[in-house]
């Protein structure tokens, strides 16, 4: 399972907003966005203002590090979606809400999608009785995950308690705490993604 490497609070510093790559640390006093609102780097206040093309690509850096994806797999996705009868951004968000990992973090049994894609990775997730381990598995609508193990199920459980003070989870997931599970009850819609995105721009970057 291929990971981003490299200090994530510099991602968030560097793309200028929280992608909750630590989880509930970035909701605290403590997240170094909070403390140190600027790029890192010794001369950041040099630089000048950037491009049509640097702002397309600081947009698609920032979507491509707050689901955590590889650029291969993230430019994959955009061919998807580019197939898609759908508008192409919209289309792109939507896949990768449908992400296993992602799935995980939404319901709060995840404090981030890095620890949604080690319960995946350490086998504590079934989907529909059987043992996944693919973080970007695509979960549909009806399927049933289900976070399985005893140690696994205690931190979706300690996550659920804690997660869900600081956000609630989406309308298109249904979340049975107890049990570790949540199910899909519809397709996510655009307006079902709180984090402020302009998908516009990646479909400009990748479309040069």
């Amino acid at each position: 399972m291929a990971t981003i490497s490299g200090g994530k609070c510099r991602l968030c510093r560097r793309e200028g907003v929280k992608l909750f790559l630590k989880g509930m640390r970035c909701e605290t006093a403590k997240c170094a966005l909070s403390k140190r609102n600027y790029p890192p780097g010794e001369r950041h206040w040099r630089r000048g203002k950037p491009s049509e093309y640097g702002l397309q690509l600081r947009e698609k850096q920032k979507v491509r590090r707050m689901y955590g994806i590889l650029e291969r797999t993230f430019r994959g996705y955009y061919v998807r979606a580019a197939r898609a009868k759908a508008n192409t951004g919209v289309a792109l968000l939507l896949i990768l809400e449908h992400r296993l990992d992602n799935v995980l973090y939404r319901s709060c049994l995840a404090a981030s999608r890095r620890q949604a894609r080690m319960l995946v990775g350490h086998k504590h997730v079934r989907v529909n009785g059987k043992r996944v381990d693919k973080v970007g598995y695509l979960v549909s609508p009806g399927d049933e995950v289900t976070v399985a193990s005893d140690k696994g199920l205690a931190v979706a459980r300690g996550n659920a308690g804690e997660v869900g003070k600081a956000r609630s989870v989406p309308d298109w997931l249904e979340v049975e705490t107890e049990k570790g599970k949540v199910t899909p009850r519809r397709e996510p819609a655009r307006d079902d993604i709180p984090e402020a995105i302009q998908e516009q721009m990646i479909v400009e970057f990748y479309g040069r």
